[in-house]
């Protein structure tokens, strides 16, 4: 471990001590579960821990603040994506709670996907796969060309193609 690496772990254990006790009652204001505060917590502090060398924050609530925040939406948004496509694959399919759980976290793996896509692209795809809108409907709700719609399709597909051939892998390899 570099020196460097010694002082990131020990700025951020000094950030730890002062404020995990305010970001978890800044969190009991958003979720009830402690068992879900903890995890958004402890994963605000790991994805600090995962950044390069902190500089000195001049407003430390304000970054934990920002990261917990962006990780209670994804959470947020991902029940919200099992709560509109699971009752449609528990009736549709005889699945296994295993087979729901492998949903779950396969559809969990394609949100965290297309959140890295740019706001448009994302936009694009899923108010066509999820919204069922056509071409015309969704420049004209974007304010796009058809064509941007088009690229922004090919784009997002392209995404999922790559997501596609990860899950198979890891099915091959998990068989």
């Amino acid at each position: 471990m570099s020196g460097a690496d010694l002082s990131h772990r020990q700025h951020l254990d000094g950030l730890f001590r002062a404020h995990h006790h305010w970001l978890c009652a800044y969190l009991r204001g958003h979720l009830r579960d402690a068992a879900s505060i903890e995890d958004i917590a402890a994963e605000t502090f790991a994805q600090l821990l995962e950044a390069p060398a902190l500089q000195a924050i001049r407003e430390p609530r304000a970054l934990l603040t920002t990261i917990a925040r962006r990780l209670l939406f994804q959470r947020w948004r991902h029940a919200d994506l099992e709560r509109r496509h699971l009752p449609s694959i528990e009736t549709q399919t005889s699945a296994s709670p295993e087979d729901i759980a492998h949903f779950s976290q396969a559809l969990s793996r394609l949100d965290h996907s297309l959140q890295r896509l740019p706001g448009k692209v994302r936009s694009t795809f899923l108010l066509a796969r999820i919204d069922g809108l056509t071409y015309p409907q969704i420049a004209a709700e974007l304010g796009i060309s058809q064509r941007s719609v088009s690229v922004y399709m090919s784009r997002s597909q392209a995404l999922c193609d790559r997501h596609n051939a990860h899950q198979f892998l890891q099915e091959k390899r998990s068989a």
